[in-house]
């Protein structure tokens, strides 16, 4: 029995267990040794088929454990899907193994993965749902095995797939279903190129492995969902991360902003917290759209137009690289804010913006209520200093302002055609600049400024408004103050030189009655002669005092002999020659206009008022 044990050992060959009964036969044993030796042999072939099924088992079951293996550290979900068709291939040993799924979008079956195929057609090939073998498979949920391919009549035979599966060389064909749950999502073949028997356990394995493809399947699934959920919820922790820090920066703008307000900053300040926070560079535009911050030459019209539409929808508006917020009140711009910047600032950075306009607005609304409360205060004053100069107190008032009434001070009447609370705001502001005092007065404006050069002011004063208005202004201006005349009397006197401007057809420009030569004298309050002399004669009398000479008394001839050069030289007992030599010099000291007709009017006037105040005793 011993030779059996060898014969099991080294797992020989069912046909050497036929050796030892034809050696003992022909050896010449008994029947009774033959029947043993037998008996002996049919047991030694169940040890070995047995140990032959357990090997097989033990083998299946590693491939099941590999796969199980493959399935925990699931990677790569084509490597899993290939290595489970190899072993299908491998463990009922099929010339071919290979995989379908379902396409629920086209209602059919594809190709998935294949193991021993030949053909590119069959790798390719598509089933619908009930045809062929496979087809009835996942229609059905239900394993099917034939022998022959084309001569089993139990599916539907289509020549598409027929002609894949003859192209492949195929006949005997086993299909399971790949299970989830209830639900089919595909097909696990192994198929032979001769016709073969594929037996229950074989079917079993087959579907076991199948299980494993399920279940690979959907948990390649489930880590691609797990993996887009995980995206998704980084990218949203992202954006909420960043729309908090967002929301953060904006509180913080705010907050500084509004601290900015209380402790009395000003435009600059909140221009400052904006540039800061955003980066790059702001220009803050007034009413007018001139600069209060930053400059504003590199704006064009879009800019202005982006104004206009943020002030209507409320919003910030993006015009090229500038982002524009602007604010009005009652239908009227009062301010704009044009962020410039290299990068694209974020809706909640643009309310940022947004909200720096509004504090910039306020501001400017409250510089505007200051400034009216504050100019009403000094409009009074004025008007009393001007109409009631007789009431207590008016120096104490000036006072409390900042205005000392006894030092010089320049009164300034600007006459001006309409416009009135343009040029009342003009006043107010150019008299809180000079630390004056402004009133509106019907169409003129009143300031009193510090100063004792009333016919500069007044010009400059002209020009300003005029330009403000786009439209021409007539300043007249006196001096009050010092040893001057009152606020009251300054103010008669500007007035009158206002209204002799306007007669003078000189609309449009500033002067003083010292300027406007005899008749200043005439409108002016203290009736300054000597200025007047000063301004037309003062040159000559000068010369004629420093060198001796005659130049004015032959000025008083020239003028009494009717401009007769000859007539003149008679009465002076000189030479014609000597006469025009005077004037020639007279020309250089008074300039080459004297004889014009308004100049040689004030000039004999002047020689007459030298003359009476020559010979009239002094005072």
């Amino acid at each position: 029995m011993n030779v059996y044990l060898e014969l099991l050992a080294r797992e020989a060959s069912a046909v050497e267990f036929e050796g030892p009964i034809l050696q003992a036969r022909a050896a010449g044993a008994d029947a009774a040794t033959l029947e043993e030796l037998e008996q002996a042999k049919v047991a030694a072939l169940r040890v070995r088929g047995m140990l032959r099924r357990r090997a097989r088992r033990e083998a299946e079951l590693s491939a099941l454990f590999d796969t199980a293996s493959d399935l925990a550290g699931l990677r790569d979900l084509d490597a899993v899907l290939e290595a489970i068709v190899r072993r299908a291939r491998q463990l009922l040993a099929t010339d071919i193994a290979y995989m379908t799924l379902n396409d629920p979008e086209r209602g059919d079956t594809f190709m998935r993965v294949t193991d021993g195929s030949i053909s590119a057609h069959f790798r390719r090939v598509r089933l619908g749902m009930g045809a062929g073998l496979g087809g009835l498979v996942a229609q059905t949920g239900t394993p099917y095995n034939t022998a022959d391919y084309f001569a089993d009549p139990r599916f539907r035979h289509t020549t598409t797939i027929d002609e894949a599966v003859a192209e492949e060389g195929l006949v005997a064909i086993l299909g399971v279903p790949l299970r989830l749950g209830t639900q089919v999502i595909g097909v696990l073949f192994a198929a032979n190129r001769s016709a073969r028997p594929f037996a229950q356990e074989e079917v079993a394995l087959l579907c076991s492995l199948a299980a494993h493809a399920a279940v690979a399947i959907d948990t390649a699934r489930l880590l691609q969902e797990t993996r887009a959920a995980l995206a998704e919820l980084s990218e949203a922790n992202t954006v909420i991360s960043a729309h908090s820090e967002a929301i953060e920066r904006a509180a913080d703008a705010h907050d500084r902003m509004t601290g900015l307000v209380l402790r009395g900053g000003g435009v600059e300040d909140v221009a400052a917290v904006v540039t800061e926070v955003l980066g790059g560079s702001l220009t803050v535009l007034d009413d007018e759209g001139a600069p209060l911050v930053g400059q504003s030459g590199d704006l064009d019209a879009g800019v202005f137009d982006a104004a206009q539409s943020s002030r209507a929808l409320g919003r910030t508006v993006k015009r090229g690289g500038a982002y524009v917020a602007s604010v009005d009140v009652g239908a009227a711009p009062l301010c704009t804010l044009v962020l410039r910047t290299d990068h694209t600032v974020s809706d909640t950075d643009q309310r940022i913006l947004e909200r720096a306009a509004l504090v910039t607005a306020l501001l400017l609304l409250f510089r505007r209520s200051v400034a009216e409360a504050e100019g009403r205060v000094r409009g009074e004053l004025l008007d009393d200093l001007i109409s009631r100069p007789e009431l207590d107190g008016l120096h104490d008032r000036a006072r409390r302002l900042g205005i000392d009434l006894h030092a010089p001070h320049v009164l300034v009447v600007a006459r001006h055609e309409g416009q009135r609370e343009r040029a009342a705001f003009w006043a107010s502001s150019q008299a809180t600049l000079a630390h004056g005092l402004a009133a509106a007065r019907g169409d003129e404006v009143v300031l009193l400024l510090p100063g004792d050069k009333p016919g500069m002011a007044a010009r400059r004063v002209a020009a300003e408004l005029s330009a403000s208005l786009g439209r021409p202004a007539t300043a007249g201006a006196a001096v009050s103050g010092g040893p001057g005349p009152s606020v009251a009397a300054a103010y008669r006197e500007a007035h009158r030189c206002a209204d002799a401007l306007a007669a003078l057809g000189r609309t449009g420009d500033g002067a003083s009655a010292e300027e406007l030569g005899f008749v200043g004298l005439l409108i002016g309050e203290r009736r300054e002669v000597s200025g007047f002399l000063d301004a037309a004669l003062g040159p000559v009398l000068d010369y004629d005092a420093r060198r001796g000479t005659a130049l004015v008394k032959t000025l008083a001839a020239y003028f009494g002999c009717g401009g007769s050069l000859s007539r003149t030289a008679e009465a002076l007992h000189i030479h014609v020659n000597t006469v025009t030599q005077r004037l020639d010099r007279v020309g250089q000291l008074l300039g080459g206009d004297w004889q014009e007709p308004e100049r040689a009017l004030e000039i004999q006037l002047a020689l007459r008022l030298h003359r009476l105040r020559t010979h009239m005793p002094q005072a």
